[in-house]
């Protein structure tokens, strides 16, 4: 077990350093090379792996609701807290509720339950990213417009797969082929650019922080106990779902704070120590997962 804990997370901590490394003497360009994974490589990966009629999205549909209720019922669980310790639930609340699907999350269940693992990785990822552009945008600002929500690549490249998929359109072994070898590029440039915004990690409101790095993790694995019980979902698909409910704050709740001066700087503490203390729910997790009868 230990074995296969160090198999996944090794190289997912490795290339995180190595952004770490590179960018404390080279300062890279993370909001162009963001953009550009964003824009390009995870719409490609995204649209491939719902294209691709190997992976029939129908089978997907418990794990994308069980995705939701984790995802929004976060949020529920955690308002108190947020009341009791007298922060802001628009700066709490949002980093507690939308994890890091995308640089974390997609990597680590790859890695961990090999290639199978990787529509249903997609699918929690979309259904996190779907959320954050409309629950999450309208938490912060409730006279956000919805249309915004059809600029952003990721949600065409999914309604684009989708429609392929359930309508039954197979793409060209070529074009999907070309299509995976581009959006594979988005996987490791994630964790790289992870490792860089690491560097960037705020001290000084280090309670809030811890604050939210176990609680963060911990109500997503609230949830998923008792869902265990209420949706039948086949081992591979449980397993990812677990690993998503454990996850730490998405870095993009700190872009999007910082669009709304929805104080940022609390929100870097969220997210970035968060992040840091995936280094020890992550491997506990995994531990968990690997020592029952999921796979």
């Amino acid at each position: 077990m230990l074995t296969q804990i160090l198999a996944t997370l090794l190289p997912v901590f490795l290339i995180a350093s190595c952004g770490a490394l590179y960018g404390r003497y080279r300062s890279p360009d993370i909001k162009g090379i963001n953009a550009l994974n964003m824009e390009l490589f995870v719409p490609m990966l995204v649209f491939a792996v719902l294209a691709d009629q190997k992976a029939p999205l129908q089978e997907y549909a418990w794990l994308a609701l069980a995705g939701s209720i984790v995802v929004l019922g976060s949020g529920l669980l955690l308002w108190p807290l947020a009341r009791i310790a007298k922060i802001n639930p628009k700066t709490f609340l949002p980093p507690m509720m939308f994890n890091n699907s995308g640089n974390m999350g997609i990597p680590v269940i790859v890695l961990a339950f090999g290639e199978a693992a990787l529509p249903a990785a997609v699918v929690l990822f979309i259904v996190e990213m779907m959320l954050h552009f409309t629950v999450g945008l309208h938490m912060l600002n409730p006279h956000e417009p919805l249309r915004k929500l059809l600029k952003i690549p990721v949600v065409l490249a999914s309604i684009a797969g989708l429609s392929l998929n359930l309508g039954g359109i197979a793409l060209p072994g070529w074009l999907l082929e070309s299509l995976n070898m581009l959006g594979g590029v988005c996987i490791p440039l994630m964790l790289f650019t992870l490792g860089v915004r690491m560097l960037d990690v705020d001290f000084s409101d280090w309670k809030l922080g811890l604050l939210g790095a176990i609680a963060c993790p911990a109500s997503g694995l609230l949830l998923v106990w008792p869902l265990v019980g209420l949706i039948d979902l086949p081992g591979l698909q449980l397993a990812t779902l677990w690993v998503f409910a454990a996850l730490p704050p998405a870095v993009l709740n700190y872009m999007i704070a910082e669009q709304y001066r929805q104080e940022p700087h609390r929100v870097a503490s969220l997210v970035l120590i968060g992040n840091l203390g995936s280094l020890v729910v992550m491997p506990v997790t995994l531990g968990l997962i690997f020592s029952s009868s999921l796979l």
